[in-house]
């Protein structure tokens, strides 16, 4: 693949609507979803398999995942936390599963009610329960710059999370700043310390736009030699445990940028338009 290719990896279905005050109907999620795999797009995370009881918004996963026409060229990716998840998610063939953990144990702990550590082994038998099953499995690492509870993060818990997700198997890990608040000096800090021991094009930047930096944030990454980055439709997103992180990287946005600087992603522009459009008859934007 040529260097200058930028995979975006679309989270719009999953983190874009996972902290909605509504819950969007199941038709409406699958729409939005085979409308985003029209325009190019290879990596669309399409749902949670999680406890609706926790977050009611992904209560429909299963119908989703039923209810899609796929594409043979996408991957429809879901976040499995546990091996119910895990399970329910093999049930209905999804094509590759991701595991989290927070590089602040203030997080961990409101997040999921564990450790940093509690929640790696975890999560150590739902990777194992993946890979048996031949499922790609995909990493992230919230809170890499700062935390909502405890501020700035030691770049070291970064990697460390990092580390052990890479050593149960997964083939990439995106390093999430889950509150919006990192500048470009805060990315190169941290990816001064990671890219030199672990491989940057297995690593993805995952830029809340809370602060409006996260445009920047990718035209700092990429010099790094990242090549991946997340981004939602329409800006979707934030996170029910993040207080004032209201909105993911816009797909659309991320496009553009990437254009007018040279990088080349594969996407229509007309196709995205449209998808993003789909969003102007649901009743978003209030977050929690």
């Amino acid at each position: 693949m040529k260097d200058n290719f930028v995979t975006v990896y679309e989270v719009g279905p999953r983190d874009g609507l996972q902290n909605e005050s509504t819950v969007i109907p199941t038709n409406d999620k699958i729409m939005l979803i085979e409308a985003l795999a029209e325009t190019g797009l290879k990596k669309i995370e399409a749902t949670s398999f999680v406890s609706p009881k926790w977050v009611p918004q992904m209560a429909d996963a299963v119908a989703v995942m039923q209810g899609i026409k796929r594409q043979e060229n996408v991957t429809y990716a879901a976040l499995t936390p546990n091996m119910k998840g895990l399970e329910t998610a093999l049930s209905v063939a999804v094509d590759e599963v991701a595991i989290f953990g927070s590089a602040s144990e203030s997080f961990s702990q409101k997040n999921i009610n564990c450790s940093i550590q509690e929640s790696l082994k975890r999560f150590a038998p739902v990777a194992k329960g993946a890979l048996e099953n031949k499922i790609k499995l995909r990493g992230y690492v919230s809170c890499v710059v700062a935390c909502p509870y405890e501020g700035e993060i030691d770049a070291e818990a970064v990697l460390h999370v990092t580390q052990a997700l890479f050593d149960m198997g997964c083939y990439e890990v995106s390093l999430g700043d889950t509150i919006g608040s990192a500048d470009t000096a805060d990315i190169k800090r941290l990816l001064d310390y990671i890219v030199p021991i672990e491989q940057p094009s297995k690593l993805a930047g995952h830029f809340h736009d809370t602060k409006g930096n996260a445009l920047e944030n990718v035209k700092a990454a990429l010099p790094y030699g990242l090549r991946t980055f997340d981004s939602a439709i329409g800006g979707l997103g934030g996170c029910p445990y993040a207080p004032g992180a209201k909105g993911n990287l816009s797909t659309i946005s991320l496009v553009k940028m990437l254009k007018e600087n040279g990088w080349e992603t594969d996407l229509s522009m007309e196709k995205l338009e449209a998808a993003q459009a789909i969003l102007s008859s649901w009743p978003l934007g209030t977050h929690k």
